[in-house]
């Protein structure tokens, strides 16, 4: 969606020789899924040093709660790193399934 300004002048280009410009429409889907990808790995990395700050801070206060820090943490980390693997599956089924293809005309 961002990216379609930026590849206007494909679209301009082929539309005064009176074809489609199928090119724009891939060359977005994989910067769009480039870009989706990228803010997904920056925010779960974030997230996942958040969530072990927090669990060394809780171990340092309280040394004999760590085997249930450890165990949540554990679990938190997989949650946390679960989103990034959401965004990467829809990033593959938009570079390669294509669902909007039906719609270029």
């Amino acid at each position: 969606m961002t990216a379609s300004p930026a590849f206007a002048n494909v679209e301009a280009a082929a539309a005064k020789v009176g074809g489609t410009s199928n090119l724009s429409f891939y060359t977005s889907v994989a910067l769009v899924a480039a870009i989706a990808m990228a803010a997904a790995a920056i925010g779960v990395g974030f997230a996942q040093s958040n969530a072990v700050k927090a669990a060394v801070e809780g171990i340092a206060r309280n040394p004999g709660a760590s085997g249930k820090i450890l165990s949540t943490l554990l679990i938190g980390l997989a949650m946390i790193e679960s989103l990034a693997i959401y965004v990467l599956v829809i990033a593959l089924i938009l570079l390669f399934a294509n669902p909007f293809i039906k719609f270029l005309g």
